[in-house]
């Protein structure tokens, strides 16, 4: 099967509906964000401690200041991009009743951004963040201009809703992505390299006829896949969208 054909099948999977969109990081990194494990990635820049400690749960309640620094100028990127064109086709393809589900280990919100609606953001989401005393909500941008460490009204300390290293993931979230994933007839898993657990296994209860991988280098689970296409997200769905028409 030649690329056009892979694109051909691809579309008619997405014709059909029942697709949930399982992405990672090479959804993002098409609007600029920076990935995390790739040679140019967050984590092979040099820092005062490694990112993987910054990003955990007891370095934010430890050194508040630090941590705070660090996801201000390392993640908090994400506010100055916009969606590209994977985003606002999953959305899209949403409002037409043909996606169901989105699923991201991403945590820049830029699906929501798009005007996908069914979004299970199993990392949490730099929009969101909580007073850690009373649980009052404050947008990102509160947390980007605040001088020194961010607090609530209450004066508790303002944390951002996203999952750090030694923190489980939400529970509702999981579950409300394992059952999306489950009932799909199609499964399309892009720009992932399917090593991030517990995320990762979640492929194992797709309960369809149509596994689908888009990534731009090769994945041992293509062996299990029933298409898999190479190259960027933004654009194989693109091309896809455009035998739609």
């Amino acid at each position: 099967m030649n690329d056009n054909e892979r694109i051909k099948k691809l579309s008619s999977l997405i014709d059909r509906g029942g697709v949930v969109f399982f992405g990672g990081a090479g959804v993002s990194t098409e609007s600029g964000i920076p990935d995390f494990r790739s040679e140019n990635g967050l984590y092979s820049r040099k820092y005062d401690h490694p990112p993987e400690e910054m990003l955990s749960h007891g370095f934010f309640f430890s050194h508040t200041r630090e941590f705070l620094e660090f996801y201000g100028k390392a993640i908090l990127c994400c506010l100055d991009v916009s969606p590209n064109p994977a985003h606002r086709l999953c959305a899209k393809w949403e409002k037409e009743g043909l996606l169901d589900a989105v699923v991201t280990q991403n945590i820049d919100g830029l699906h929501t951004a798009a005007g996908s609606k069914n979004v299970f953001e199993l990392h949490g989401s730099v929009m969101r963040n909580r007073c850690i005393e009373c649980g009052r909500k404050y947008p990102a941008e509160y947390i980007r201009k605040s001088e020194g460490i961010p607090r609530c009204a209450c004066g508790g300390i303002i944390k951002p809703d996203v999952v750090l290293y030694g923190e489980p993931l939400d529970g509702e979230t999981v579950n409300g992505a394992a059952r999306a994933i489950a009932a799909a007839k199609t499964l399309i898993v892009a720009g992932t390299s399917l090593s991030v657990y517990p995320a990762a296994g979640m492929i194992d209860i797709f309960g369809g006829d149509a596994l689908v991988l888009i990534n731009r280098q090769s994945l041992a689970a293509e062996a299990r896949a029933d298409l898999t296409i190479h190259g960027s997200v933004g654009e194989v769905l693109s091309e896809a969208e455009k035998l739609r028409q």
